[in-house]
């Protein structure tokens, strides 16, 4: 392996332990319900927090479990989308086809 392809893996890496930092730091917010039920993920598609207004357990438990499912994928569609984003930034100049990383 030449030293200049060396030297790019290295700064890949390093580039990609930032942005794995990073992904683990940012938020996203998924609602249902017009907002009865929020849920907060962050970048790395872990939730962090579910909310339910107090109004809405008078709804009865199914309509709040879907609500809760509906937030939650929700938030976890917008953490992909983010982690998705992030890590095209990354591999951008590469030349690498989608999809592979």
């Amino acid at each position: 392996m030449n030293p200049n392809m060396m030297k790019q893996l290295q700064q890949m890496q390093s580039k990609m332990a930032k942005l794995q930092g990073e992904l683990g730091e940012m938020t996203v917010t998924g609602t249902a319900g017009g907002g009865a039920v929020t849920v907060t993920a962050n970048g790395h598609q872990k939730i962090l927090s579910v909310a339910i207004e107090p109004e809405t357990l008078e709804e009865g438990a199914e309509l709040l479990a879907d609500m809760v499912l509906a937030a939650t994928n929700d938030a976890l569609d917008k953490a992909r989308e983010v982690a998705g984003q992030h890590m095209g930034q990354l591999t951008a100049g590469l030349g690498l086809p989608p999809g592979l990383i």
